[in-house]
């Protein structure tokens, strides 16, 4: 694909112009992308959905829905150009990429674990307190089979399957921001299994408390 043009002044808008980049990079990849809520500091809440009890500030689908997600790069240009400049940059899982997440003390473990036994990973992405292994596209039924066949999953470990969505660099969320461990690698689109992982992650998030959250 061609990239259009890109137009913004100078450095006051170097962050919006990366989120930009990536939004379209993203696409390119054939990753549905939309412009999530945004961090906020103001009379209505902390988020910019205006929901005072909003649990996921700055980091999750708002307006537009996340049913808007699109691989085209015109509408993306023109959402993170001029509807949305800065918003953080969330994809939406099920179609063409899913994801695991788990806590990021147990992400370490667990990427440490996979390149000592030469288990391929696909692209990592990291907040301060979580960490996402970018995996092909499963369906709820396939994910039920896998678990079914394990006697106990923590509940640290979450699954980014369909209606679901990940929150990609270089975004800043409520959580702090988000960053590539292992970034997609240019010109692939290869994403591993769900099931040649999940053994590894159920062991490495079963030492782990439930309590963080992953800017989805």
């Amino acid at each position: 694909m061609r990239r259009m043009q890109l137009r913004w002044p100078g450095g006051r808008r170097r962050e919006q112009g990366a989120l930009l980049v990536a939004a379209l990079e993203a696409a390119e990849r054939g990753w549905p992308v939309v412009p999530g809520a945004r961090a906020a500091r103001g009379v209505f809440g902390p988020c910019s959905c205006e929901d005072p009890r909003c649990s996921q500030p700055g980091a999750h689908p708002h307006d537009p829905p996340l049913a808007a997600a699109t691989t085209d790069g015109r509408m993306v240009q023109w959402w993170w150009e001029s509807r949305s400049p800065g918003a953080p940059l969330l994809v939406a899982t099920g179609r063409t990429v899913c994801a695991v997440s788990l806590p990021a003390a147990a992400g370490v473990r667990v990427l440490a674990y996979f390149a000592e036994l030469g288990v391929p990973v696909g692209p990592v992405l990291a907040t301060p307190s979580r960490c996402a292994l970018l995996v092909a596209p499963f369906t709820l039924e396939e994910l039920g089979g896998l678990l079914a066949e394990r006697p106990w999953v923590p509940g640290s470990l979450r699954y980014h399957g369909p209606g679901g969505y990940v929150m990609l660099p270089p975004s800043q969320g409520g959580a702090g921001a988000v960053h590539w461990v292992s970034p997609p690698v240019e010109g692939g689109l290869w994403l591993p299994q769900v099931g040649t992982l999940l053994e590894g992650l159920i062991a490495a998030s079963s030492a782990e408390p439930d309590g963080s959250r992953l800017p989805n």
